[in-house]
């Protein structure tokens, strides 16, 4: 069992290959959220699904990358993203501004959240 806890400290302390991971993340959801272009790999028929999956990835990799942020700038910072891209999205002729994909992201968001006190639980937060 100790194995696993050392093990999960290591992978917990990659902070910089979490980091990177969110940043190649938010640049390809950036791409599939304004390219007028099939997209070149599978996603679910319901939008609102692509969103909660987007997001909950999104949160998952920034608390991995950044563990000792507060939960509260993360948040926001999140939503700003999903808000920008909604935004970005209401000036394009092919796409549109929606309040129920800023909920799908919100949802997201909250859904990342909850791996992380079990995760922190016995697992030492970097300095």
């Amino acid at each position: 069992m100790d194995t696993h806890k050392g093990r999960l400290e290591q992978i917990l302390d990659c902070r910089p290959l979490w980091q990177l991971a969110l940043f190649i993340s938010v640049i390809a959801i950036l791409y599939l959220a304004t390219t007028s272009q099939p997209y070149p790999l599978p996603s679910s028929p319901n939008d609102k699904i692509n969103h909660l999956i987007a997001f909950t990835e999104l949160t998952i990799l920034a608390r991995l990358g950044w563990p000792r942020m507060p939960g509260i700038w993360l948040v926001a910072g999140l939503c700003l993203y999903g808000l920008a891209i909604e935004l970005v999205q209401s000036q394009l002729p092919y796409r549109e501004f929606s309040m129920a994909d800023l909920i799908a992201d919100a949802a997201g968001i909250a859904i990342g959240l909850l791996p992380w006190p079990g995760l922190r639980r016995g697992v030492r937060t970097p300095e």
